[in-house]
């Protein structure tokens, strides 16, 4: 039988099965070693693997518009200009729900915030689905996006604040993971299906989210910050494991907790303090480049793209931009606790450069008339290698440090800044890209290759580099520099 022995404010245990030996070797049983206390983790990868479900339901919100175009324009008669608003109305949700999101985040909590998620998209899903004209699928497009854009932010913040710090960076990727699934899988089954049958491909993670939150806990740290300290404790243990002890890290949380609650209630303004500057240039900066790097463009209208590049049909590349995401994001989640946030990083922009002036080079030789039996592998290898650099870094590790550089005070209103900037950006690549293609299809590709290579200096000079720190040990590192 175990025994349970008091040690500090923990308890832990031992065999007392060992007793007998070590007292025949002259010991004492209060001399006995302590065994480490059993730690499971078994919540807190079904906690993740139900957040992640509102990362494949934005994922394939965001695939959604690249297969259906031809469909979408043939059946409800839209324009090129129309079928190009219908695309980046989902952005201009988005940014509606990111300038939210901070909010309801905290007003609700992590899990409410993502059930009321969940509840936009389905209605934004069924809208599409029984659509006759533009204005039910705009109106679909936009309830779509203002849920994935609080589930942009709150998802990976949820997921940050329930894992462990050495498995936080790799937990967190899953994020950008499901997103790239969803994704996939809108581009692969939308080369198959009618665009009416792939809406209910998003339907299915909104009804799992919704029913399987029921049976995770609430961020404990989140609990903390609202007083409910029974219940943060309660989080805390499921999240550990009932054998576990979870006092020193609950007496961090609280005296972090207790910290900040002193200082004002956190404004926009607020973010501008000098205590807090890094950490918005860090956050503001990685989602801006992360988008004009071309990502909503390239992503939501491939199918055309290849098109114009000479292939006869978009499908044979959507598929392949499908398959490809997937491996190369999980080497991404497999490296990310290993080599560290700011090399997956370095290295995801220095690809996305690569890929894009691949992709503009061959466009340019199409031009010209130059090499024309080379040009469209030529702009399909660029995209493919575009859509591989930026799954392994530039896709999920901003959402992993944004997630971790604010202090829990002003969480929401910088993680609803950071957020909103990013579909801002989202929504103006996006609506952009088929006009910028109109104008110079080479020049398009040219000045994203130019964006990823400025945003390899940004990394360089300015990110920090988190891996194995707390939340709290990577706040007090980067906040309180005056």
């Amino acid at each position: 039988m175990n025994s349970k022995v008091a040690v500090g404010s923990g308890k832990w245990r031992v065999n007392s099965a060992a007793e007998p030996l070590l007292l025949q070797n002259g010991g004492a049983a209060g001399d006995l070693p302590l065994a480490e206390p059993k730690e499971s983790l078994l919540m807190v990868y079904l906690s993740t693997a139900i957040a992640v479900s509102g990362s494949f339901e934005f994922g394939s919100c965001v695939g959604f518009s690249s297969p259906t175009q031809s469909g979408i324009r043939t059946e409800i008669g839209l324009s090129l200009s129309e079928y190009a608003f219908f695309g980046s109305i989902l952005t201009v949700g988005a940014m509606i729900g990111a300038i939210t999101s901070g909010r309801i985040a905290d007003f609700f909590g992590r899990k409410g915030a993502m059930r009321i998620s969940a509840a936009f998209c389905i209605i934004g899903w069924l809208s599409v689905l029984l659509a006759k004209n533009a204005l039910m699928l705009y109106f679909g497009r936009f309830a779509s996006g203002y849920g994935i854009g609080v589930l942009s932010y709150v998802v990976p913040v949820f997921i940050a604040e329930i894992a462990p710090k050495n498995l936080r960076g790799g937990l967190t990727t899953l994020n950008q993971l499901l997103i790239c699934v969803g994704a996939s899988a809108a581009f692969i089954l939308g080369a198959f299906v009618t665009w009416r049958k792939l809406v209910l491909l998003g339907l299915v993670p909104c009804l799992v989210l919704i029913v399987g939150l029921f049976w995770v806990p609430e961020s404990p740290r989140w609990l903390a910050k609202v007083g409910r300290h029974i219940e943060f404790h309660i989080s805390l243990q499921k999240l550990h494991g009932k054998e576990a002890d979870i006092s020193q890290e609950a007496a961090e949380i609280l005296e972090y907790i207790e910290t900040l609650q002193k200082l004002p209630k956190a404004r926009v303004l607020d973010l501008f303090q000098r205590r807090y500057i890094r950490s918005v240039i860090v956050g503001v900066g990685l989602m801006v480049f992360q988008q004009i790097g071309g990502i909503n463009g390239i992503g939501f209208y491939a199918s055309e793209t290849f098109v114009a590049a000479g292939f006869s049909s978009g499908k044979l590349g959507t598929i392949l931009c499908g398959f490809i995401q997937l491996p190369i994001t999980v080497l991404g989640a497999f490296l990310m606790d290993r080599s560290g946030r700011r090399a997956l990083l370095i290295v995801s922009a220095s690809g996305t450069c690569f890929g894009t002036f691949m992709a503009g080079a061959s466009f340019f030789l199409k031009g010209q008339g130059i090499l024309l039996q080379w040009v469209p592998m030529l702009a399909l290898t660029g995209i493919l290698v575009y859509i591989s650099a930026f799954s392994i870094g530039m896709g999920a590790v901003p959402w992993v440090i944004m997630s971790e550089i604010f202090p829990i005070n002003i969480k929401a209103t910088g993680g609803s800044l950071v957020t909103l900037v990013n579909w801002f950006g989202s929504w103006l690549v996006s609506y952009s890209f088929n006009f910028l293609m109109d104008w110079s299809r080479a020049g398009t590709f040219f000045i994203y290759a130019a964006a990823n290579a400025a945003t390899v200096l940004f990394v360089a000079m300015i990110v920090p580099e988190t891996k194995g720190k707390t939340l709290e040990e990577i706040n007090e590192s980067m906040n309180s520099r005056k």
